[in-house]
């Protein structure tokens, strides 16, 4: 997982260093903006059920630790104009851990003895396209809505003394988007960045809050908190897991 966060880090920053030596932008088209975001994440649930209705109820969080983990986000955006935009975000997540069972845990089609060393994976990939719409703005906020298509591509593993097991989870998930930024001062930003919605079967919600500053028209940083939470809850799976991140962002405008 370090070593693809930091193959990830390390071919962004060098697609900044040719943005920025490439660029002869004016004040008045910088339409693009590339954005990073790293630092730590915490685990504070990882409830796992699999299969939902005849499985054993687990807590990664305590088998794996709550963390911390490594994480980094990628983000592209696009304004086709004054009012729309177009956001495309790369969110790969993943930890392998070691630890014991605390009970017999019957998992997929395995049953992994308490009190012996096991060994869990978790991965939860997330790839979102987002169109919002500027539908308010004055001197100091700026408001858009939205709606995201994400790609969820999710898998927990659990290995044993030569025993393993693998529950793998794909697919499309329509989320609302809400992307708000106050400026309370020149250069400053304080921004809100939502996707989520909820049904009977299960979430997905993620906010973040971020302080932003620009070094200039082009360079920006920036520091702040991330919450992603949601799961599902079916016959065929029951996984429900809160994250915390605290996080440090840089970008580009072109």
């Amino acid at each position: 997982m370090i070593t693809t966060l930091r193959a990830l880090l390390a071919g962004f920053i060098n697609l900044l260093v040719l943005l920025f030596f490439a660029s002869n932008a004016s004040s008045d088209d910088l339409q693009w903006s590339f954005g990073v975001e790293a630092g730590p994440v915490w685990q504070s649930r990882n409830d796992v059920q699999i299969p939902g209705d005849t499985g054993t109820r687990f807590s990664l969080a305590d088998f794996a630790g709550t963390g911390p983990f490594p994480f980094v986000r990628l983000e592209l955006t696009y304004d086709i104009n004054t009012r729309h935009s177009l956001r495309f975000l790369l969110a790969p997540f993943e930890y392998t851990e070691t630890g014991t069972f605390n009970n017999d845990v019957f998992f997929v089609d395995q049953t992994f003895v308490a009190g012996q060393p096991a060994e869990a994976s978790y991965r939860f990939n997330s790839y979102r396209a987002t169109y919002r719409y500027l539908f308010y703005r004055n001197e100091k906020w700026r408001w858009r809505v939205g709606v995201t298509a994400k790609i969820r591509d999710a898998e927990i593993t659990l290995k044993q003394a030569g025993k393993y097991a693998s529950d793998s989870n794909t697919g499309i998930v329509p989320l609302l988007n809400l992307y708000g930024v106050y400026q309370p001062a020149e250069r400053w930003n304080l921004i809100i960045d939502f996707d989520g919605l909820a049904s009977p079967q299960g979430r997905a919600l993620d906010l973040g809050l971020i302080a932003r500053y620009d070094l200039s028209r082009q360079w920006f940083v920036g520091g702040g908190y991330r919450m992603l939470e949601g799961g599902a809850d079916n016959s065929e799976v029951y996984n429900f897991a809160l994250f915390n991140y605290l996080l440090l962002s840089a970008g580009y405008r072109f």
